[in-house]
């Protein structure tokens, strides 16, 4: 079976191949990426209008790119599937459009795939897949997630971020020390400079007997630490321009203090998961996954099996979505659509509510 996968949940135009046969473990024949980031960069931030627009431009384009790219027809795909959620609801209308008059056109099956779960699987397409069951740390822009899969479909909340994402506190703290957008990758590099332990900045709920995470508090005591060091006065407003006031190695070392907290808080949380339900193997996935501080830390930790997605498939992409679409036709848990005509996003969608249909 010949898998379409579409993804527009934000601000890259994902659009893969993924192939199955009988048993064996599905193939990724080609996809296709473009991101926004340069478009969004001028704003700050992702402006949801822009980004709808931009996948109505590119969505078709890289349909043919991964088709060329595979040596595939349109119609020798058997099923296309798209991301119905979470995401901007703009940008999923695009998908979810396209994916459903693709269907229509090619009297073929069309299955609305769960965005976190296309990053919960997409470790499935490296050279090093895991097997099941595993815990799973979700670290993407908006989501910081730890989840117990037990297999496709099967999913056990066990901790969430009940304010801010890791990515998040990632993106703010970077635009604090002045950083373009996207910051998190900005600071990751930043920090590599930087003493990690120049600045003793809080660990959210580290010690909180759960699973849960928080990361709002950090933004604001990024924002004081800034402030202290060039002398601003902390009951005004938000400074934009107080970083430009640090020394290079002040902003460094504010970026590795950042990062320190934020890993390992991750880490512990991680390593705390995999006490609490007895297992060995852990699965990280999401955008925040590629933090090169964050992987060798959790490498390093002893008796943990840890597998990733390949750094290029680390963020929003096409692949991740076939994937998903295509270990639920393995597992035989998929309700699909027979050319659907009408459909729905969810730009609101806890994972933890995805059941299996057997």
């Amino acid at each position: 079976m010949l898998i379409l996968g579409i993804e527009s949940s934000c601000d890259e135009t994902g659009v893969a191949l993924v192939e199955t046969t009988g048993d064996a473990v599905p193939v990724l024949r080609s996809h296709a990426l473009f991101s926004q980031i340069a478009m969004h960069q001028a704003y700050g931030g992702v402006v949801p209008e822009l980004a709808s627009r931009d996948h109505i431009r590119r969505v078709l384009p890289l349909t043919d790119e991964a088709l060329s790219n595979a040596g595939c027809q349109l119609s020798d795909v058997d099923l296309v599937a798209f991301t119905q959620g979470p995401g901007l609801a703009g940008a999923l209308l695009v998908g979810a459009g396209v994916a459903v008059a693709l269907g229509a056109a090619l009297h073929k099956p069309v299955l609305a795939v769960h965005h976190l779960e296309g990053h919960l699987l997409s470790p499935f397409l490296s050279a090093d897949p895991p097997e099941f069951p595993f815990v799973a740390l979700l670290v993407s822009g908006g989501h910081t997630q730890l989840m117990r899969v037990d297999a496709v479909g099967q999913y056990e909340l066990l901790g969430e971020t009940i304010d801010d994402a890791a990515g998040e506190a990632f993106d703010k703290s970077a635009k604090l020390l002045g950083l373009p957008y996207p910051g998190g990758p900005h600071l990751s590099k930043l920090a590599e400079q930087g003493n990690p332990q120049a600045y003793a900045l809080p660990r959210p709920l580290l010690n909180s007997g759960d699973l849960d995470f928080s990361f709002a508090g950090l933004k604001t005591a990024v924002l004081t630490q800034v402030k202290r060091l060039v002398g601003a006065d902390l009951s005004g407003l938000l400074a934009a321009h107080a970083a430009d006031a640090l020394s290079d190695q002040e902003r460094a070392d504010v970026a590795a203090s950042t990062q320190a907290a934020i890993v390992e808080v991750l880490l512990k949380k991680s390593l705390k998961a995999l006490s609490h339900t007895g297992l060995k193997r852990l699965v990280v996935a999401g955008g925040v996954g590629a933090n090169r501080s964050l992987r060798e830390q959790l490498n390093a930790a002893r008796g943990v099996r840890v597998h990733y997605p390949e750094l290029h498939l680390c963020t929003d992409n096409g692949a991740m979505i076939a994937m998903a679409a295509a270990m639920r036709v393995r597992a035989g848990v998929w309700q699909p659509g027979a050319a659907l005509h009408s459909f729905q996003v969810r730009p609101r969608w806890p994972l933890d509510e995805l059941v299996a249909a057997t």
